[in-house]
């Protein structure tokens, strides 16, 4: 396994991940209509090409004999610290193979390197992965449901990592 920064030069790789991974990971907790409405607003190439532009975002690609099997993009969100975990998706046919935590290692050690003090994510309170982040020490915080427009929500968890509970 191996990992990289990306740069805009990747989003066709990022944008065919999520193609690949959204309709399994949702198929049983999104609508056909909304998981494709929220497929062109975030993984649009205008949108990607807004945040590659934003020096605040930082995009990691994961590889695995030298073909791309998923992608993480993460923030700061403030000086004091706080940082977010974005995205974080693996292509179906790849995951519960330790990609996943392999790749919230990379981010984590970056983000230690950084000075970070929490990293926070949400994540829909019906996805597996939720389990993941509990078994990784992240916590539930709070729920939140988040309007994306359209007359469509996020369902989420918002869960949090405090970086003195890290063990790298």
């Amino acid at each position: 396994m191996q990992i990289k920064f990306a740069s805009s030069e990747n989003i066709s790789t990022i944008q065919d991940i999520a193609y690949q991974t959204w309709p399994v990971t949702y198929k049983n907790i999104l609508s056909n209509e909304q998981l494709l409405y929220m497929l062109n607003l975030f993984y649009h190439k205008d949108a990607l090409q807004k945040q590659f532009e934003d020096n605040s975002f930082s995009f990691i690609i994961s590889l695995t004999n030298n073909n791309s099997v998923g992608f993480a993009i993460y923030s700061i969100i403030s000086s004091d610290g706080h940082y977010k975990l974005d995205k974080l998706y693996i292509l179906p046919e790849s995951q519960s193979k330790g990609i996943g935590k392999f790749m919230l290692d990379f981010i984590l050690s970056d983000l230690k390197n950084k000075n970070a003090k929490r990293l926070t994510l949400n994540v829909n309170r019906n996805n597996k992965a939720v389990e993941f982040y509990l078994k990784q020490n992240f916590k539930i915080i709070k729920e939140e449901d988040n309007d994306i427009g359209n007359g469509y929500f996020m369902n989420d968890y918002v869960m949090e990592k405090i970086f003195d509970d890290l063990e790298i």
